[in-house]
């Protein structure tokens, strides 16, 4: 059997229906080396053709109903972006439009209208940071080699895997101490807008909730949870005058980046559903507060769907 073959019968089992959920964060203008896990325009739009081809592409709204309701088509997927980057509307969109395919964009609020994600800072940070290291000792995060792009790459990673769980206000700090001694500009123009946002919607694209700063929430304390995921919402529903029923856990690691909690919060506030990034695929009857997604590493169609049909074979591990 060739490879197409046995990928196209992977990919129509198991019997029992599954939904496959992709989680993007940004489409690029070209491959950037310091971003290797997000894909340049040309590369997306192969992906996507390669997905209509196979898939049964739905809504998130509408594949969330039919998993209530029991009716899920076989092969169905959903498309998602996280965080509310620029690109989602300026490249990611016209591909989609072109394709006919929908996609759900969870925005973080407080980045919208020229704000700038902490992460983002510190790759920027690293980017532009002269000589052969950078001596982060004093601020708790090591120090870093910087002879090449593969090592600010992996400087990037060590960095923002201890920094994401700092507190709020001294991760936004650090990241700001980071860009200053890098000589880095912040950038202003790497979020959407909120005309894009609502254009987004306009476009008939769903938008779903995201918190407002992006914390952790296993993190911060159950008021601020609250806070962050009902303001989030609130801010959404104005732009685009729309309900938004959907929301998707920043980080979403099941029991380290959220807890059970959180998804009973999300129904308390009447959303929908929520996405998580737990592994594997979600049936009828799984939470529809913890629906796994899968993050599109692999370059490769092949490699990228034999690990995709992995995740249809395994029930939803998004258990908080």
């Amino acid at each position: 059997m060739s490879a197409s073959l046995m990928m196209s019968f992977l990919l129509r089992v198991p019997r029992t229906p599954r939904l496959s959920v992709l989680a993007y964060h940004r489409v690029l203008p070209a491959h950037d080396p310091l971003l290797p896990g997000d894909p340049a325009a040309a590369e997306f739009e192969q992906r996507m053709r390669w997905v209509k081809a196979n898939f049964d592409v739905l809504p998130l709204p509408e594949a969330v109903r039919a998993l209530r309701e029991d009716r899920l088509p076989r092969r169905a997927l959903c498309i998602t972006f996280d965080d509310g980057y620029a690109d989602n509307y300026t490249l990611a969109l016209p591909i989609l439009r072109r394709l006919g395919l929908p996609a759900t964009f969870f925005v973080a609020t407080g980045f919208l209208d020229g704000g700038c994600m902490f992460n983002d800072v510190v790759v920027e940070a690293v980017r532009h940071a002269p000589g052969a290291d950078l001596d982060l000792d004093d601020l708790t995060l090591g120090r870093h080699p910087l002879g090449s792009n593969e090592q600010r790459g992996r400087t990037i990673g060590r960095i923002l895997a201890r920094l994401k769980y700092f507190e709020l206000e001294r991760r936004r700090e650090i990241a700001l101490e980071i860009a200053r001694r890098a000589g880095a500009r912040v950038p202003t123009d790497l979020m959407m807008s909120s005309d894009q946002v609502r254009a987004l919607h306009a476009a008939g694209m769903a938008v779903g909730a995201h918190t407002v700063t992006h914390p952790i929430l296993s993190e911060i304390p159950a008021a601020r949870a609250r806070h962050e995921m009902a303001a989030s919402r609130a801010r959404l529903e104005h732009i685009i005058g729309a309900p938004v029923r959907l929301f998707a856990y920043p980080n979403g690691t099941p029991r380290r980046d959220y807890h059970a909690e959180h998804a009973a919060l999300a129904h308390e506030l009447g959303f929908d559903a929520a996405v998580s990034s737990a592994w594997g695929a979600a049936r009828a009857g799984d939470d529809l507060y913890q629906l796994p997604r899968f993050t599109p590493w692999d370059r490769g169609h092949l490699r990228f769907g034999l690990r995709l049909a992995a995740r249809r074979f395994t029930a939803s591990y998004a258990r908080a």
